[in-house]
Formats: structure tokens, sequence, C-alpha cells
């Protein structure tokens, strides 16, 4: 058995739908979990309409999400031609759990309507592959992950519930394999006791991907990008970016720690438990190997470059001289806590603490302010965090060049620097 996982542009528009699905079909004799995220700009659309709605903007909230609607019922009607009115009225159904609540007033939190909104996305998206997998003779079960994923109600960050949710796929989707060769379900999300919506982070479908593999013991999971593998840069920042081979599970979370984009930073524990190889790999070239992620060590590795942009620094010191230690930063610690935003790096003296993180402005504003009843506190804006693995001197030459390095720190195999251009 084996689990795929396929990101939103790989099902961006018809001809790539049709594509994933080719890639599905041909290899269900072998027994798919498969897992979808939300269709192209679509979670970004629904974050716009929960936007509107918790400001109390109903009418631009349902204007939004009139979009949302045509664009997947204008993809039903070209794609399908005989499961069309069967996925038009699944469909419909999702949209009225939306519908319902944006003619309300809100009285709960932000995150709780979040988590009702933006989890429709996957719940259209696989239901417009299933039916079209189904249209192509693929015998396929759609799932609705909510009730197979049982999670806490940290809204926008839920914790899952391990034993529940290992007894769900034993008992509800490993039985189904005796009638289907392909599982259909979402990514992301999850569902409270309460069968209330909950996400699990933004881009945790490789996560709940992961979270299959490992309680089905699959053989391995493959995540379906748009790059031909896991390279050592970002290629839109670096042209000479290169592709990597193989890399072990350690290395990745790593590179996923200090912010690279291409797996999701809790998705390796689950395989490394279990030693389940991890396969990164184009669905635009099947043919091209990717990347595999196992417990082999990975030798040779080039430098690995995470460049981070609109970063923030911002500088605590003791209002009276006092050190820097123990129960100043638990103070500081309990701030960042409340805000829901950790340092990405952090170096402190004995009168002073030193954190940069990510641009969030409102967040970042909100620490500040509540550090300065009890410390001086300046703040720096518009900076990028650098991060080497695996450094050398030409690198670290090349990518500081004409740049003020404000605060650096290395270790033997990493080298982090906030950057001012």
């Amino acid at each position: 058995m084996f689990v795929f996982k396929f990101g939103g542009a790989s099902i961006n528009n018809i001809e790539r739908i049709k594509n994933t699905s080719d890639i599905i079909r041909d290899k269900a004799d072998k027994k798919l979990l498969v897992v979808v995220s939300a269709m192209g700009k679509t979670t970004n659309a629904l974050e716009k309409i929960t936007e509107a709605y918790f400001d109390d903007r109903k009418d631009d909230a349902l204007t939004l999400f009139e979009q949302v609607k045509k664009n997947h019922l204008e993809t039903v009607k070209f794609l399908l031609v005989h499961k069309w009115k069967a996925a038009e009225d699944q469909l419909k159904d999702f949209f009225t759990e939306i519908e319902w609540m944006l003619h309300d007033k809100p009285v709960r939190s932000y995150d709780y309507y979040y988590d009702q909104i933006v989890c429709c996305g996957e719940l259209f998206s696989t239901c417009i592959v299933a039916h079209y997998l189904a249209e192509q003779k693929v015998k396929v079960k759609w799932v609705d992950v909510r009730d197979i994923f049982r999670t806490d109600n940290n809204f926008r960050d839920a914790g899952v519930d391990f034993d529940f949710t290992t007894s769900k796929i034993k008992n509800s989707i490993l039985p189904l394999y005796n009638d289907f060769d392909v599982i259909m379900t979402q990514g992301f999300i999850g569902s409270t006791d309460e069968n209330e919506s909950t996400t699990l982070g933004r881009e945790g479908s490789d996560y709940s991907a992961a979270i299959f593999a490992n309680i089905m013991n699959a053989e391995s999971l493959t995540i379906w990008k748009d790059v031909p593998a896991v390279m050592n840069a970002d290629p839109n920042k670096f042209k000479d970016a290169v592709n990597i081979p193989l890399l072990n599970y350690t290395e990745v979370i790593e590179m996923a720690y200090y912010g690279a984009q291409v797996i999701h930073p809790k998705t390796i524990k689950p395989l490394q438990n279990k030693n389940i190889p991890l396969y990164v790999k184009s669905f635009l070239d099947t043919n091209l190997p990717g990347t595999i992620i196992n417990a082999d060590k990975a030798i040779n590795l080039p430098p690995i470059i995470v460049l981070k942009g609109q970063q923030v620094l911002i500088h605590f010191r003791s209002k009276d001289f006092s050190f820097m230690e123990g129960k100043a930063l638990g103070q500081l610690h309990k701030i960042f806590n409340a805000v829901k935003l950790q340092p990405n790096l952090t170096q402190n003296t004995a009168i002073s603490f030193v954190c940069c993180f990510d641009g969030h402005a409102e967040k970042t504003g909100q620490i500040a302010a509540d550090a300065s009843l009890l410390f001086d506190v300046d703040v720096e804006r518009d900076l990028s965090l650098l991060t080497i693995r695996h450094y050398d001197n030409a690198t670290i030459e090349i990518l500081t060049k004409d740049k003020n390095t404000i605060l650096e720190q290395r270790t033997p195999e990493t080298l982090q620097a906030v950057i001012r251009n």
C-alpha cells in the first residue's frame, strides 16, 4: 500500500486534474491512499472570506464566496461528463456549510471561524478529483478526513489524537480496500470530538499524509510537486539551484526547521519512526528521478540555502541593567507564546536579548508593545534571514556581498545571518 500527496498546483486547472488522475490511475493496482490539497489559490481566497466575515463585512464575504463557488462549479462543468450532477450536488452541500455561517454574526474567535471556512477547500478539490477518477473507471472511495482525524480544539494548529485516529484508520479505512483500489481524502484538516472542523497548521497536508503512511504501514509516501526534486535553494530566488537526489530524515528536519519550503516540518517524524521512505517527485514529468528521503547517510551535499525576507529584529534590553536570564527570558517567552509567534534566531548578552521574527506586523507589534512594559525595546524591520547548511567560504562571500550583516551565528554545520540589503 502506498500514500500519494498532491498539492494545490497539481490540480489548479482541468489539464492538471487530468494529469494527476492519470498518475493515480496508473498506480491504482498498488492500492493507494491519496491526499489532495485545495485547488490552486483556493485557500488564500477562503482566508479573505474569513477576514471579511470576521470584520462584519458580510456582503463582501458572500461576494467573495460566490467566486469560489463559481470556479469549482465551472471546473465540474468542463471536466466531468457522466458524474457532473453527483459532483455538483456534493459541492453544494459543502457550500451550504459555509453559507449558513456567513449569514450569522461571529461570536467566537477568528481562529475558530478560520478553520470552519478554510477547511472546505480540501473538501471541494477531493470531491471533484474523486468523481473524475470514478468516471475514468477507477475504483475510488471518497472519505471525509474529519471523520478520521480527531484533534484537540487548538484551532489553526490542532494537535492530533493519535489513539482515536489510529483506531479509525484501522477500522474504517483499511477495510475499504476490500472493495476499492484508491481512497481519496483530504490533508490539513480534522475535527474535534464536538465535530468542529480544525486545521493542522498551514501546509499541514504533508503531515496528514505522513500520519496515514505511519498508521497504515505504507511502503512509501510520495509527495508530488511542480519542482523536479528537492533543491538546495529556492529556484525562484537562486537560478543556479541544483537537485539533491538523496537526503536523510535528519537533514530534511533541519532544512524544514530553518524555513525550507519543500517539506512541512512535522512531516518527517512519523515516517522516520517506521523507516518509511519519502519520495519527492514532479507531477509535470514523472520520469524524473526526484529525491528520496530515508535513513541512509547523505554525503557530498551542496550548500543548502534558505533566504527568508520580511524579517523583524527586536532588541530587548534590561531597564535596570539586571541580567537577561531566568525570569526575564521566561517573561519574554510568555509574550511570544501569547501571540503565537516564535523567533527564528535568538542571541543574548548579559543585559540584552535579540530575536529575529517573521514579519507579521500585528504580532511583532504586539510583542514590542507588551515587552516595552518590562524592557527597553527597539525594532528593526525589512530585514532578511540567510541560512546556509554545509556552508563554505565561497558561498558565504557570494551571498553576503554588498550586504550589511547585523547579526551572525555559526555552528560547524550551519551559518545564520540577519542582513540588510
